[in-house]
């Protein structure tokens, strides 16, 4: 634009690009990004084509959200372990103040275990090794159609009748 006006992205996005992949990396999605730009979801689409920073910011940070679904998918496909940590309110003196201050203190740790969620590892299976674990549907046909037909054989006389009697 030439001695004109700057256009939106120069005023609304371009300033934001950090933010923006910030917002994707979130998760939030497209038409939400663009409408806290203040832009159109049209225009927004229109500049992700027409400058290739904003359409990197916005793969930048969708491929961290990505990869860390991916992890907790895995994650819950397998099973793991983590240590659950209690903690309780004490009181202890403070020596340089010598008033009593409430602190918190671990009075247990157990270690737990999630058992593998089976729907998880057949959705990495199938996607991951498709060749094994996908759903197969093998259906043959030989191309011929056989048509049953119990009043093949009847004349026309005998099918009047069948009519008549009805």
């Amino acid at each position: 634009m030439a001695g004109g006006r700057k256009s939106k992205y120069q005023t609304h996005v371009e300033p934001k690009l950090l933010l923006i992949e910030a917002w994707a990396r979130d998760g939030m999605i497209q038409e939400d990004i663009a409408k806290k730009l203040g832009v159109a979801m049209s225009s927004f689409s229109d500049y992700k084509n027409k400058f290739p920073e904003l359409s990197e910011a916005l793969k930048r940070g969708q491929e961290v959200v990505d990869v860390e679904v991916e992890n907790a998918l895995f994650k819950r496909a397998l099973g793991y372990r983590y240590d659950e940590v209690t903690k309780e309110a004490a009181r202890e003196l403070d020596e340089e103040t010598g008033e009593y201050k409430t602190i918190m203190v671990e009075t247990k740790r157990v270690t737990k275990e999630v058992q593998p969620e089976t729907a998880a590892a057949i959705f990495w299976l199938k996607n991951r090794r498709p060749d094994k674990w996908r759903d197969k549907q093998e259906i043959g046909h030989s191309g011929q159609v056989e048509v049953n037909n119990p009043l093949q054989g009847l004349t026309t006389d005998e099918l009047r009748k069948l009519i008549r009697d009805d």
